[in-house]
């Protein structure tokens, strides 16, 4: 009888834990999981797509129910009611890309308690304005003074931000390597990503003249928004004409004018984001762009999903803005921030192992990029030219 009874003891044991190793499976596959643009669509061969792009993938790889969603309108209002729909339609992992989604993550993140948000590129001072705004609050913008905490439930929310200054730097500083003497600077609007973006370009355009021994010039100039049209194609038109050799095009859709622009005469650009090499000289012409200040937007998506999802690691993300950028001072590739091997033109005057010498620099701390957007950064070798808004 007790023989019996240990074998139906141990019978008990082998069918609970085989209970026990399903249930991590099962918990994972109650996951769903929803992409919301911030208004744009998921071709904008940006942010959208690419962020559309990796939770795709890894819900397909994984086999967890996806969609996405695009607001009716470019504003919190529609971009919340998004959130709505999601939820109601039981998803309960919500992706959402872009700075815009500051207000979304205000109005929305304690509406759903037991809904797992992920914000890319959204910052403590994009949180931080909305939630003053909505509390009728006035402040003088410094996100470090405030407990940003205080104006969203931080429980259920996880945000990645990159450092936008440190790929800038390299773009900025392979340029002038590169040959390149007269350059410019369009950026979408001026918010803090953009800006680290432009300060990061001009440091490194300024560090690579110095070491040559140098003087080169950069007009630096912002959009006031995030797509291209006739007005600012005609003002980088005369950059080109006046000189300018490869303009850095930073913010959604603005690389549209400065493609159009350098298409007349044989310019260049630098693309942002992604590698935008092949969507720019597909449509503007073949070798345009000489390289691309790329964040790592892509893994960010797909690690944290994995990590969240099949890691059960929601507890390292929650409440949390990190800051992304270098981990790997031996592999360029390995960075959030980067510029492209395949598709930087590269040459004699710099090399791949040129790049990633100043990549081991920076993770080593020899060189040192500045973050601070509160006042345009200091030049020796490079005449920076500050034109403000062209719109």
């Amino acid at each position: 009888m007790k023989k019996l009874l240990s074998l139906v003891l141990a019978m008990c044991m082998v069918f609970s834990l085989a209970a026990c190793g399903n249930s991590d499976s099962a918990e994972s596959t109650d996951y769903k999981v929803a992409m919301i643009t911030d208004y744009g669509d998921i071709t904008d061969q940006s942010f959208n797509q690419t962020t559309y792009e990796a939770c795709k993938a890894f819900c397909e790889e994984n086999g967890l129910e996806f969609t996405y969603y695009k607001p009716a309108g470019d504003n919190t209002a529609d971009r919340v009611a998004m959130v709505d729909k999601a939820v109601d339609e039981g998803y309960n992992v919500i992706v959402m890309p872009g700075y815009a989604f500051g207000g979304t993550i205000v109005e929305a993140a304690g509406n759903y308690p037991d809904v797992k948000f992920i914000a890319l590129d959204v910052a403590a001072g994009d949180i931080l304005e909305a939630g003053v705004a909505a509390a009728g609050e006035t402040y003088d913008y410094n996100p470090d003074n405030w407990d940003v905490k205080e104006y969203y439930n931080s429980d259920n929310v996880y945000c990645a931000i990159f450092q936008e200054e440190l790929c800038g730097y390299m773009a900025g500083y392979a340029a002038v390597k590169l040959g390149y003497t007269k350059l410019g600077f369009l950026g979408g609007m001026a918010v803090p990503a953009v800006m680290r973006y432009g300060y990061g370009f001009v440091q490194g355009a300024d560090a690579a003249s110095a070491e040559l021994g140098i003087s080169t010039e950069m007009k630096y100039a912002y959009g006031n928004q995030f797509y291209g049209d006739a007005d600012i194609t005609a003002a980088v038109d005369t950059w080109y004409a006046s000189g300018t050799e490869v303009v850095f095009a930073c913010g959604g859709g603005i690389f549209t004018s400065a493609a159009e622009a350098a298409q007349k005469v044989g310019g260049k650009v630098i693309g942002v984001d992604v590698d935008q090499a092949a969507i720019i000289d597909g449509a503007y012409g073949d070798g345009m762009t000489v390289t691309s200040a790329m964040k790592g937007l892509y893994p960010a998506t797909y690690d944290a999903l994995n990590d969240i999802i099949n890691n059960g690691k929601w507890a390292d993300y929650a409440g949390k803005i990190s800051t992304l950028g270098l981990v790997s001072g031996d592999d360029p590739e390995a960075n959030y921030v980067q510029i492209p091997m395949d598709t930087t033109q590269w040459s004699d005057s710099f090399t791949q192992d040129d790049y990633k010498k100043i990549v081991s620099d920076m993770k080593a701390g020899t060189i040192k990029v500045s973050n601070d957007i509160s006042a345009e950064p200091a030049v020796t070798s490079c005449n920076v030219e500050w034109l403000g808004n062209l719109k």
